[in-house]
């Protein structure tokens, strides 16, 4: 009974998510979904994205988070409309959530949207919100052997950015074992070794995002 329940939630949600693809579509809207957990770097990858692209296209970004709106607030700075959506204990955005903050979004004024999604590696892989990308972030800290301990997040990721490479002197992380690992499970997958203090591998990211904007 337990699997069937499941099975229903997540065939709803599925259903919503592709009503808020076509809804993007309509409005020519191309949406990321970005992945990460707790510190590895979203918001501040928000942030450098909205500053590197926000004078060639126009940016919306939704923050999710289980409480408070400091990420949201410190977006906002950058001078783009943002929409904070508060899980209220929930540890991912489900399409649900992202069609109502969608209802709150001037989309006739929006060409690219970043999700900022709830700091996991589990549930937010599980659920589709409607975007057009989905991007994993992982920090060096986090180590190379997490392909192998959530491997769904790292199987439906579109681009999955390696964070913090300017540390790696300090940790045991081998880049080119856990690029076999992403290369088993996903060799699709664009793959970004970045410092996003630094700006090293900046510039490919944007090229990236900016390219996916354009496709809308």
């Amino acid at each position: 009974m337990e699997i069937k329940v499941l099975k229903n939630i997540l065939d709803a949600n599925n259903q919503i998510a592709a009503r808020n693809r076509a809804r993007l579509d309509a409005q020519r809207v191309t949406a990321l979904n970005i992945m990460a957990s707790p510190g590895a770097g979203k918001t501040t990858l928000v942030v450098r994205t909205v500053q590197g692209l926000k004078e060639k296209c126009r940016i919306g970004v939704i923050e999710g988070d289980i409480a408070s709106t400091i990420d949201a607030d410190r977006v906002a700075r950058e001078g783009i409309p943002v929409v904070q959506i508060n899980t209220g204990g929930e540890c991912h955005i489900d399409a649900n959530m992202m069609s109502t903050a969608l209802e709150s979004m001037d989309l006739d004024k929006i060409d690219l949207l970043l999700l900022e999604n709830v700091g996991n590696l589990v549930c937010p892989a599980e659920f589709d919100t409607g975007s057009h990308r989905k991007v994993m972030l992982l920090s060096v800290p986090e180590g190379d052997d997490k392909p192998y301990k959530y491997p769904l997040m790292f199987t439906i990721a579109d681009a999955i950015i390696i964070n913090k490479i300017d540390t790696l002197p300090l940790f045991d992380f081998n880049m080119a074992n856990f690029e076999k690992a992403v290369r088993g499970m996903n060799p699709a997958a664009r793959l970004f070794p970045m410092s996003l203090k630094t700006g090293e591998g900046l510039t490919e990211w944007l090229a990236w995002v900016e390219a996916q904007a354009r496709r809308s």
